[in-house]
């Protein structure tokens, strides 16, 4: 062979092999995300050609799927339903012909759409014996009945927020509101209508942004209900081992390196108070002394103990909660009040409170409780795990003793339930440059039973814009509701 024709001959070899990498590339390195990329028409294919699964909250399916003929399109023969869209949306997501699916509608697309790998032998059988295949089911862990009065609770207020109520002993989501909310339904097709009713629920179409998910995608000044974590942080590293012993806690406290006072509201008793009279009434200034005596690093151990700056997976995806490093005196104390750069989700705060109930151990939030086939089977259970130990069981006795005071003689007198021990703390958190816009309300409390169980833990935040600013409190706005979910829990037990 002459030399042109072994290099064309070479070249052509080259191109013949560049093919098979970029064939085995695509086959098998990329299989996988290809197959499951969205805009991989066949993955919109997979969800609506048949009925997908339900989702499913106390033996009662909360979604369902309908006949589409709206999209024009063959192959998406079926489209999602929802019941009582706006009240569960923050759970299911929405699954959308045109815009895709998010939040469980999105983490559970496998087994809801039947293509799960661990759904093999039964669409197998169910292709032998010519059965049309259809999805699995997700059974979660919420309480109806909780979730209605969290979010008809915050629909009552007429702003925004938010209610998370977790059970204490292992972790499960019972209530996971946020207000104000959409319905899926009416966008989860593919016609001019859906689109139109998508628009419209944008930020920027609509400033109140009705599907932001508020109980886990939204971070806000957690206030005074961060005392708590100050508190324990107080007791876990010595800095005061009881409850009923003064505090070194001067009125005015001038917080240091500054020439500024720290303020509380109004003349309520906190000098050298009591950690119970000082969380009773809220005193800043002890918990701010607190947090500079202690300093940033124990402070932040603390905080992260109780899942602060980390992202916690429901499986659905919750925004990190902030408590900052690298802070100075002054700082820690602001921050160890729930101001500064401190941040938290409602789904944080219900973990402090779940932690603090459950004799300091916090459990890992979750709100799937199993997978199953589309004939029941179960695919997978979920087990309870332990998340970190933030406090000691005294420790964190001591702290339920605290707030069981601030709800029987304190500022969280409207959580009282007749015959029931509700431990909580109300928090009112400053808003806007100098405080400018109205405060958020807060209140995070627990259920007690004469048994000694605590069947619930509950965090509310309240975002009213409209409210008269001196009518703003968490005691006032938050604690009524968070009483309502705990009742709602305590009586479905019964």
């Amino acid at each position: 062979m002459n030399k042109p024709l072994r290099r064309i001959a070479l070249f052509c070899g080259l191109l013949v092999l560049t093919l098979l990498l970029r064939d085995n590339w695509l086959q098998y390195v990329k299989a996988d995300s290809l197959k499951n990329d969205t805009l991989n028409r066949r993955v919109t294919i997979a969800r609506y050609s048949t009925p997908r699964g339900d989702i499913i909250v106390d033996g009662n399916p909360i979604t369902g799927s309908t006949t589409s003929s709206s999209s024009g399109l063959n192959d998406l023969k079926y489209k999602r339903t929802y019941k009582n869209g706006p009240m569960w949306a923050p759970v299911t997501g929405f699954a959308s012909q045109a815009f895709g699916a998010n939040l469980m509608e999105s983490v559970e697309d496998g087994i809801l759409t039947g293509n799960d790998d661990r759904l093999f032998f039964r669409n197998t059988l169910d292709m032998i014996t010519g059965k049309q295949k259809s999805g699995g089911n997700v059974v979660t862990t919420l309480n109806a009945a909780a979730q209605s009065a969290a979010y008809n609770g915050l629909k009552s207020q007429g702003g925004k927020g938010a209610v998370v109520a977790l059970e204490p002993s292992t972790g499960k989501i019972l209530a996971l509101a946020s207000y104000p909310s959409y319905d899926p339904s009416v966008f989860a097709g593919a016609s001019d209508n859906d689109a139109k009713a998508w628009k419209n629920l944008q930020k920027k179409y609509n400033p109140n942004d009705p599907m932001l998910n508020r109980a886990l995608r939204e971070t806000y000044p957690p206030g005074s209900t961060f005392k708590v974590v100050t508190a324990a942080a107080a007791l876990e590293n010595g800095l005061y081992k009881d409850a009923d012993s003064a505090t070194d806690s001067p009125l005015p406290y001038v917080m240091p390196g500054t020439t500024t006072e720290l303020k509380n509201e109004g003349s309520i008793p906190c000098k050298n108070a009591t950690m119970r009279i000082a969380l009773r009434y809220s005193c800043n200034t002890v918990f701010g002394k607190i947090g500079a005596d202690l300093g940033n690093e124990k402070m932040l151990a603390e905080a992260k103990k109780f899942g602060f700056d980390a992202e916690q997976f429901t499986p659905v995806r919750s925004s990190a909660s902030v408590f900052s490093d690298n802070m100075n005196q002054s700082q820690t104390a602001l921050s160890s009040i729930g101001q500064y750069n401190t941040a938290a989700t409602p789904l944080q705060m219900a973990m402090v409170a779940s932690a603090v109930a459950n004799d300091g151990k916090l459990m890992k939030p979750y709100m799937i409780d199993k997978l199953q086939s589309s004939n029941l089977d179960t695919i997978s259970q979920t087990d309870p795990e332990e998340m970190s130990q933030p406090l000691s069981s005294s420790n964190a006795q001591i702290l339920q003793s605290m707030m069981e005071t601030v709800v029987k003689d304190g500022t969280g007198k409207n959580a009282q339930i007749n015959g029931i021990t509700v431990g909580g703390k109300t928090g009112t958190a400053q808003h806007g440059v100098e405080n400018s816009e109205n405060p958020y309300a807060w209140f995070i409390s627990y259920a007690k039973l004469p048994d000694g169980s605590k069947p619930v833990a509950v965090a509310v935040v309240i975002e009213d814009d409209q409210a008269n600013r001196d009518d703003i409190s968490g005691g006032g706005l938050a604690a009524p509701i968070a009483k309502s979910v705990m009742e709602a829990v305590i009586n479905s037990k019964k």
